[in-house]
């Protein structure tokens, strides 16, 4: 399937597609043709069966949604690598943070490969392209526990919230259960917020973001990181450290709370001789 683009150069600017334009790819230079039907929407597509970056997939109305979020400017930017590799990432910001926005099944290793190709970067993930994502995450977000920041909770066993293969991320992955249509006022907070696990664990426990979608688009405005993942884990790490630390030290205790003593044996006194 070839992949569909809403920009390409016309006279080396960025045009969407219009009747009767032609234009070269951003991406490879190659000739590009406007697709302008009744069914899909207008976008761009490579003349014949060429794909320049096999990273791209093709745009759904859910990827359009959220790319018209930020600056047309900050869309389909093509990235280049010192070495000379090029990809196009869904946005980029002006801070440079990448956005990569993810409908289609992802391969772990395609995956990792994005993630070392782009050194800052966070996932928005399609929740409801799988039927069985949401209700997965409806039943195990009744584990998630709080901590002392709002919004940011753990959980014992994340693999029964998210789709295993998002666990071993190195970037946040933010998962989005409501797809392209509006989210009612009165909906649930599976709806109303992305649901993000974090990279790494805490003693053991996945770290959660539950995160309004206004919010992490002005996050994304305005600085280069959407949240201190690093951060939070490590305090969380180092919170649940001492927790387990205190609990240690608890159980060599005596039930009624004073530090158990070396019991003492009670020995006749020797005679002292005299001279």
């Amino acid at each position: 399937m070839e992949p569909d683009m809403r920009y390409a150069l016309v006279n080396n600017e960025r045009v969407e597609a219009s009747h009767g334009l032609s234009a070269l790819c951003p991406g490879c230079g190659q000739p590009m043709v406007a697709k302008c039907g009744d069914r899909r929407v207008h976008h761009w597509a490579h003349r014949g069966r060429r794909t320049c970056d096999h990273w791209w997939e093709p745009e759904t109305r859910w990827h359009r949604q959220w790319k018209s979020r930020f600056p047309a400017g900050w869309r389909e930017f093509v990235h280049v690598a010192a070495d000379g590799e090029r990809h196009i990432a869904d946005v980029r910001t002006g801070h440079g943070l990448v956005l990569e926005f993810q409908h289609s099944h992802l391969r772990p290793d395609e995956r990792a490969a994005r993630e070392a190709f782009y050194p800052n970067l966070i996932w928005v993930v399609d929740g409801t392209r799988l039927k069985r994502d949401a209700p997965r995450f409806a039943a195990g977000g009744q584990m998630l526990r709080p901590t002392p920041w709002r919004g940011i909770y753990t959980v014992a066993f994340p693999e029964e919230c998210f789709p295993p293969n998002w666990l071993d991320c190195r970037a946040p992955a933010f998962f989005d259960f409501a797809g392209a249509g509006p989210v009612a006022p009165g909906a649930m907070p599976v709806e109303r917020y992305l649901w993000g696990p974090l990279p790494g664990r805490a003693e053991g426990h996945g770290v959660v973001v539950a995160l309004g979608r206004e919010t992490l688009v002005r996050a994304a405005r305005e600085r280069p990181q959407i949240l201190d993942a690093v951060g939070i884990v490590g305090f969380l790490q180092a919170r649940f450290r001492a927790e387990r630390v205190a609990a240690m030290q608890e159980g060599h205790r005596l039930p009624s709370g004073k530090p158990s003593k070396r019991r003492r044996v009670w020995r006749r006194p020797r005679q002292r001789r005299r001279f």
